[in-house]
């Protein structure tokens, strides 16, 4: 079981309120992203969770009991930090087994246990090197091998892949949401990237100065964000946002339209501008257009689709993928 729950959880620092009251609700097995730009609050609902701060008001429960007052080694979870925290005179193997030896588990069962997570994460052939002879992938692989023999009821991870290199960051994406299938184990991860989010998670939840903006599924959130913070995070690149006389024809304070729902063409169309930058990535081609009135507005096409500074181009968006906000900054439906 995994099941974690908060009930009106606040964290205060002196006179500063960093997480204000919120709830929220976690099942057992889900992949949960928190997810925000820096200073949201993420790290220190982790580290709430996990028992290493203290709660200032409300309740954590873990599978139905009160867990708001109990010191983190009873909580049953294992956490991941973006440090890998190994020790470097020790082999994989010792590293590993390393929190069942301090827990006095027989010898046997440790080595059980160290056979499998080393099986798991493909890290069978390197249980007798020492941590200076693996690269950071492998290094951060071994950080999990050690919380997955604790068999905890939940997995938190606080931006483990953010030492790594671009491509290592992709590969260990995909191993972590395999590993996530493989266990079927609670899993709450952390991150600043909203890319990583939208690919793992099965569901987000976006945090903005401490407040839960809104929880949903990778899907829901691009879809339906419910105001213009999550709008605006969520999808890459950025959603474009449009106000003035172009918002008051939809009956809104703010438009929204993402880069991928708009139309381009050489001759003719809602909006018209001139080509600024153009991204060529290979299968996309991002266009950031100069209008008049409307500002700058990011375009995705095809990438094949050429286009050079100072090109004119039109622009159509999608009319059944516009969002409308409202003055508060709330979707407008």
């Amino acid at each position: 079981m995994g099941q974690i729950t908060l009930r009106k959880v606040s964290k205060r620092f002196g006179d500063v309120t960093v997480i204000p009251s919120l709830d929220l609700d976690i099942e057992d097995g889900e992949f949960v992203v928190f997810v925000g730009p820096s200073g949201c609050g993420k790290s220190t609902l982790l580290r709430l969770i996990a028992g290493l701060e203290d709660v200032s008001e409300g309740d954590i429960e873990i599978d139905g009991r009160n867990a708001t007052s109990m010191p983190p080694a009873k909580r049953g979870l294992a956490m991941v930090f973006q440090s890998y925290a190994l020790y470097p005179h020790m082999s994989v193997r010792k590293n590993i087994a390393f929190p069942l030896r301090m827990a006095g588990m027989p010898a046997a069962e440790q080595e059980k246990r160290v056979a499998y997570a080393a099986k798991v994460l493909n890290l069978t052939d390197y249980l007798d090197r020492r941590p200076g002879q693996l690269s950071g992938g492998q290094r951060q692989r071994v950080a999990i091998g050690r919380a997955i023999v604790r068999e905890p009821t939940a997995f938190l991870l606080d931006e483990p892949l953010s030492n790594l290199d671009a491509a290592l960051r992709v590969n260990m994406r995909l191993e972590i949401s395999e590993l996530h299938h493989t266990l079927k184990t609670t899993m709450i991860y952390v991150t600043h990237d909203q890319v990583e989010a939208m690919t793992m998670a099965d569901k987000i939840v976006v945090l903005n100065a401490g407040r839960i903006e809104q929880v949903g599924s990778p899907l829901t959130l691009y879809r339906n964000p419910a105001n213009l913070f999550v709008a605006g995070f969520i999808g890459s690149p950025r959603m474009n946002f449009l106000t003035g006389a172009e918002a008051a024809r939809h009956d809104a304070k703010t438009i929204g339209v993402r880069p991928e729902h708009i139309d381009l063409s050489r001759d003719g169309g809602t909006w018209s501008g001139e080509v600024v930058v153009s991204e060529h990535l290979g299968s996309d081609t991002f266009l950031h257009v100069a209008t008049e009135g409307l500002g700058t507005i990011t375009v995705r096409a095809d990438g094949e689709f050429e286009a050079r500074h100072g090109d004119k181009v039109f622009m159509t968006p999608q009319a059944d993928k516009i969002h409308r906000f409202g003055e508060d900054g709330k979707a407008a439906g």
